[in-house]
């Protein structure tokens, strides 16, 4: 719930664009604080790009992980429209 507090907050704020990138198992945390956002509290966001990737990451040992990665641009219409 704090990452759906942060969007409104920033969006409130006077941005009219709010970026959420996230890695591994955070995906599922920013794919909900983003649907929630936009469903339950400012219905005007709308899902502007969705960019999905892998990123190598590395381990504590020296090697190298892929690991998945996700960047979602949310936009609030409310304001690109009275622009």
């Amino acid at each position: 719930m704090t990452y759906v507090l942060s969007i409104i907050s920033r969006v409130n704020s006077g941005g009219d664009e709010v970026t959420l990138k996230a890695r591994g198992r955070a995906i599922t945390t920013a794919v909900d604080a983003a649907q929630i956002a936009k469903r339950r509290f400012m219905t005007s966001l709308q899902i502007a790009d969705v960019k999905i990737g892998t990123e190598e990451v590395e381990t504590r040992e020296g090697g190298k992980r892929s690991v998945s990665s996700i960047e979602i641009v949310l936009k609030n219409e409310v304001t690109r429209s009275q622009e």
